[in-house]
């Protein structure tokens, strides 16, 4: 057998993690939004955190492994950003299509990408995104509803996050692996929790809650989450760009499945510029003009 042959699943398995984890986390968004009418946006976001973290921390048990002062500080950042992420795309979906919303988050990752380039031709790719995002927020059909402002902005945050979430995940991931998951999630649950708790109170904690919640939890953290954690530091920057350029087109299909939302022609287009932008400047970027994936453990 050759080394080619042998190597090649390998190459495959982080790839099909994260194309694993995109079906499950706009799964379990499309599944979400049945929660907030029982515990609001806030509500969901904290009662799903707590689930996957406590179901994490027993699985993966990150406590076996000691982590280092400057791990930590990666970690927390990672930690931090990933439950205000939640907190802020969950308040943008209740007004705000699910494939639009993602598209619009997506910025973050986006901006990673362009930021780290030094080259003209990532201005044409800035201006692909740019045009995507004004069909996006100034434009529309008779067919489809406008975009609420408000729902806009807080996908925008969520994209802030986003990008860190990418850039920490990293660090984090290289040195601790799905550790980093576990603990990540846990500081993000505890920063998100008390907001939850103001919203929803005990109702969070109710037998109609629960089981819809642990789903959630499954669907839209613990699974996804750890697979992209193992996944990230396994491939080169620009594959992990451009596998994750499909997410918006995940969460619109996700959307129209589950939650019947069906888009305009120009909402498609547009969603469709910002997934060319991110592919062509992860694609077109040279080696050292992009962040380069930690190396595994």
């Amino acid at each position: 057998m050759s080394v080619a042959a042998v190597a090649s699943p390998s190459r495959l398995w982080p790839i099909a993690m994260l194309l694993v984890a995109m079906c499950s986390i706009q799964s379990g968004a499309s599944l979400a939004t049945l929660l907030f009418p029982m515990v609001g946006a806030a509500g969901a976001t904290a009662i799903r955190l707590m689930i996957a973290s406590a179901l994490l921390l027993v699985i993966l048990r990150p406590w076996r492994k000691a982590v280092t002062r400057k791990a930590w500080k990666s970690i927390a950042i990672y930690g931090v950003a990933l439950g205000v992420m939640n907190l802020l795309f969950y308040q943008a979906i209740q007004t705000v299509p699910l494939g639009i919303a993602v598209a619009l988050e997506f910025t973050g990752p986006l901006a990673v990408a362009l930021l780290s380039s030094r080259r003209w031709l990532d201005l044409g790719w800035v201006a692909l995104a740019i045009v995507g995002l004004v069909l996006l927020l100034l434009l529309g059909e008779e067919t489809a509803a406008p975009i609420d402002p408000i729902g806009a902005a807080f996908a925008l945050g969520a994209g802030v996050c986003w990008a860190l979430y990418i850039l920490f995940g990293q660090k984090a991931g290289a040195g601790n692996g799905t550790q980093s998951a576990a603990l990540g999630i846990t500081i993000a649950a505890l920063c998100v929790a008390p907001i939850g708790l103001m919203e929803a109170g005990t109702a969070l904690f109710s037998l109609d809650v629960l089981p819809l919640a642990l789903a959630v939890a499954v669907l839209s953290t613990a699974l996804p989450y750890t697979l992209e954690m193992a996944a990230m530091p396994k491939l080169p920057t620009h594959t992990f760009g451009t596998l994750m350029s499909l997410e918006p087109a995940v969460a619109a299909v996700s959307g129209l499945l589950f939650l019947g939302q069906s888009l305009g022609t120009l909402q498609w287009l547009a969603i469709g510029l910002v997934i060319t932008a991110s592919v062509g400047t992860t694609l077109t970027g040279k080696a050292s003009d992009i962040i380069e994936a930690p190396v595994p453990d």
